[in-house]
């Protein structure tokens, strides 16, 4: 098809075709993300698609949007190919050096917004930012927030930067492994989406994760290391009372709990997520 003066109806149907057949997709979401990438390419919004169905796109558009329809049927992400995902309202830049932002972490961010008394300027820790999502989400529903961020990837930092500039949100950025660089600072709420897929995991050879930093998503023989890291250091860096807030995997509910117990937080529970599997836990550290 390319070189050819194709409709822009006529492209997204093609284009939908294939994506589904390509990636075993119901003919709707194929649709979608045929026309996701069509106003990617074109510089348009779903409304201007819509209104220029007829219209004939010029060979040099309807190649580009080839190219990037190439990527899609061998898998790579949405959000990487058009370079964004929606999060809690907010659009944040996202590239294969960051995870992609999900609606299930929502609920983490629901959670912590809990704790977080409007009116007070506590202090909000998010270990492990990848794109920035949950830090600056905090930030701009809590402005008197007093939020930090950390990741060891300068190029997640650099991400993460650039979406709270976009964004204006009020967030510190550090470069440290977890806790390292945070000696002597303490925190009323600490959270994270830390890494916790097992390593032999066959869900890491499928879907997105194929094409996401194998670093931020799986952690050791059972997925555990470093929720078990951050459990047993977490109340170095909690004031008193502070609550420390995780995601996890739908079968760790239980062990999270239980490493929590462990750990100085002695009433941990866990919550549910859009589909209602325990996806979030946490405690209260002892005061």
């Amino acid at each position: 098809m390319s070189g050819e003066a194709i409709t822009v109806a006529a492209l997204i149907d093609d284009a939908t075709t294939r994506i589904a057949a390509a990636l075993d997709l119901p003919r709707r979401d194929a649709r979608l993300d045929a026309r996701v990438l069509a106003a990617h390419v074109l510089c348009v919004d779903a409304a201007w698609l819509i209104a220029h169905d007829t219209d004939r796109l010029p060979a040099q558009q309807a190649d580009a949007y080839q190219t990037v329809l190439a990527r899609r049927l061998n898998g790579a992400p949405i959000a990487y190919l058009v370079g964004s995902r929606e999060f809690f309202g907010r659009p944040f830049r996202v590239s294969p050096d960051v995870l992609i932002p999900r609606p299930d972490t929502e609920r983490l961010i629901e959670l912590a917004l809990a704790q977080i008394p409007p009116e007070q300027a506590v202090d909000v820790l998010d270990l492990g930012t990848g794109s920035g999502c949950i830090a600056i989400t905090l930030a701009r529903e809590r402005p008197l927030a007093r939020v930090t961020a950390v990741d060891r990837s300068p190029a997640a930092l650099a991400i993460a930067q650039r979406n709270a500039e976009s964004l204006g949100a009020s967030v510190e950025f550090l470069a440290s492994d977890w806790f390292s660089a945070l000696a002597g600072r303490h925190f009323d709420l600490v959270v994270s989406n830390p890494p916790y897929i097992a390593a032999a995991d066959p869900h890491l050879a499928r879907g997105d994760v194929r094409f996401e930093p194998l670093s931020a998503l799986a952690a050791g023989p059972d997925g555990l290391d470093d929720l078990r890291h951050l459990i047993a250091t977490a109340s170095a860096h909690l004031k008193r009372g502070g609550i420390l807030l995780l995601e996890h995997g739908y079968d760790q509910a239980e062990s999270v709990r239980s490493l929590l117990q462990q750990s100085g937080f002695p009433f941990p529970q866990s919550w549910n997520d859009l589909s209602g599997i325990p996806r979030v836990s946490g405690g209260k550290l002892s005061e």
